[in-house]
Parts: C-alpha cells; sequence; structure tokens
C-alpha cells in the first residue's frame, strides 16, 4: 500500500515540475513598505500554531496589509477554531487529487493571486502545500531551504534557529524583508 501511494506522490511530483517549466516567473520586491498583500502556506496540522499565525494576521493588518493563509490539514475534521476565520482557507484530505495535489476549486484561487509576498510555513515540507507555494503568483517567495536548496521555489529563503515555532521564524521573516532594499525602491525615492 505503501509504495501504491509513493508512486502516486512521484506522479504528482513529476507534473508539478512539468508546469513549472512552463512558468517564467520574475521576483519582484522593493521594500517593506511597499507590501500590501501577503500569503502565507501552514501545515495546519499543530493547531497550537493558530494562535501564533492570528496575532500575526492582526499586525499586519494593523500596517494595513492585507493577509491570507492557506493551511493544510491531515486530519478528517478541522478542529472548531479553524472554521469561520475569514482569513484563513483549509485544504483537507479529501480537497486533493488521486496524486495528492489540491484541486483547483479550493486551491486555484490562492494560486493564482499575486501576493506581494507569499510565506511558506511548511516546515515538514508537506506534497499538497509545496505544489502551492511552487505554482504561486505571488510576486516575492519566502521559505525554509530544503535539502536541495537550488531547486526551491523561494527568493529568500531563511533557516529555522533550533527548530524555533512558527512566531519566532516570522519575526525572523518581517526583520529580513524590512532590510531589503531593492534598486526599484531607491529610485522611487
Amino acid at each position: 500500500m505503501e509504495l501504491f501511494m509513493r508512486l502516486r506522490l512521484r506522479a504528482g511530483k513529476a507534473l508539478m515540475t512539468g508546469k513549472l517549466a512552463k512558468i517564467r516567473r520574475k521576483p519582484y520586491y522593493t521594500d517593506f513598505s511597499s507590501i500590501k498583500s501577503i500569503g502565507i502556506v501552514w501545515d495546519a496540522s499543530k493547531p497550537e500554531d493558530f494562535q501564533a499565525l492570528t496575532k500575526f494576521c492582526q499586525k499586519m493588518s494593523a500596517l494595513r496589509i492585507e493577509s491570507e493563509i492557506l493551511g493544510y490539514f491531515q486530519g478528517k475534521k478541522l478542529p472548531d477554531q479553524y472554521t469561520a476565520i475569514r482569513f484563513l482557507t483549509c485544504l483537507k484530505r479529501q480537497d486533493l487529487d488521486f496524486l495528492y495535489r489540491p484541486v483547483p476549486s479550493v486551491a486555484g484561487k490562492f494560486i493564482s493571486k499575486e501576493f506581494d509576498v507569499l510565506v511558506d510555513l511548511n516546515f515538514g515540507k508537506i506534497f499538497p502545500l509545496e505544489y502551492i507555494t511552487s505554482l504561486s503568483c505571488a510576486r516575492f517567495k519566502v521559505g525554509v531551504p530544503g535539502p536541495k536548496p537550488e531547486s526551491s521555489p523561494y527568493d529568500l529563503m531563511i533557516s529555522r534557529v533550533n527548530a524555533a515555532g512558527i512566531e519566532p521564524y516570522l519575526e525572523q521573516v518581517i526583520f529580513y524583508l524590512e532590510m531589503i532594499k531593492s534598486d526599484s525602491a531607491k529610485k522611487a525615492v
């Protein structure tokens, strides 16, 4: 049974790689003050991380930055705290196709949205979330480097220090995004 699952997963990854080969994407980022929207891809299997994400979204809202979270929950029933939250969409196992790819009706809107920044909190490298991050139309992608950093979909890779949780990692992301000022930003001043 496990062999069959690995074959399905391998086929899903091959189809994702084929789609990625057709996409021509040029990363774009000027500075933190120009950010209007942030997308977050999150492994929702740890409900204890949800409070840190809510706090982050509230902080971004205070800065007039729209934030949207797409999570993937591997269980059958979503925890109550994940329901009826306007900035959170949660995929479940039944929202995946035979090859473990998210069905377009659920994840398609998130993938096609041009976020100014996409933050990947998929520390466990779960395939449905990798698929979403890789194919996302976000202008700038931030995430944890995997075993092959050269083939990652990220424009900025930030390692987790001592397996830090989501809250310290998000603080690191904001810290580095605030440090970056591209030539485009300098010309605008």
